[in-house]
């Protein structure tokens, strides 16, 4: 593949051939990339970007195993991220008071302040990418990837 990326004739005529699958993960991997090079500089993973952006917001404060599975992270890789983000002092958890086996991951001001900072690097990141579309094409686009997230069946694997 990184021949490929020498010669653009080659990507484009491997473009017009190659199925939908294919194109989605070579359009995730490049912005992908394009994220993690940008959240590098504030200390954290992109999963540890996108616990504090939940944890960030009010209806994402719940339990672990809940949080786990509205980002889609299981079980071991959410503990193992909120492990780092808790040394980090980023996030804490909490126990519940009727369920001592259940712990609520809160974010921290330090890690309300970093995940700010890092999400707003972050959105200029996108609208690198949205400069790429008229405002309609990324409606369209946005609009079809959200109908694709939403399909049928179960989903394997972390999201991130």
């Amino acid at each position: 593949m990184e021949h490929m990326e020498e010669q653009p004739e080659l990507v484009e005529a491997c473009l017009q051939k190659w199925d939908i699958n294919w194109l989605l993960h070579r359009a995730a991997q490049r912005v992908g990339a394009a994220f993690a090079e940008e959240i590098t500089k504030f200390g954290v993973s992109l999963r540890g970007q996108l616990v504090l952006q939940a944890l960030a917001t009010e209806e994402a404060q719940r339990t672990q195993l809940k949080l786990g599975a509205m980002l889609g992270l299981d079980k071991t890789t959410l503990t193992s991220e909120l492990d780092k983000l808790e040394r980090a002092g980023l996030v804490m958890r909490v126990p519940d008071p009727n369920d001592r086996r259940v712990r609520t991951p809160m974010i921290t001001d330090k890690g309300l302040e970093l995940q700010k900072k890092a999400g707003d690097a972050l959105a200029e990141v996108e609208r690198a990418f949205h400069s790429r579309f008229t405002p309609q094409e990324m409606a369209i686009l946005r609009k079809a990837l959200q109908d694709l997230s939403l399909g049928d069946g179960p989903i394997h694997g972390s999201c991130i």
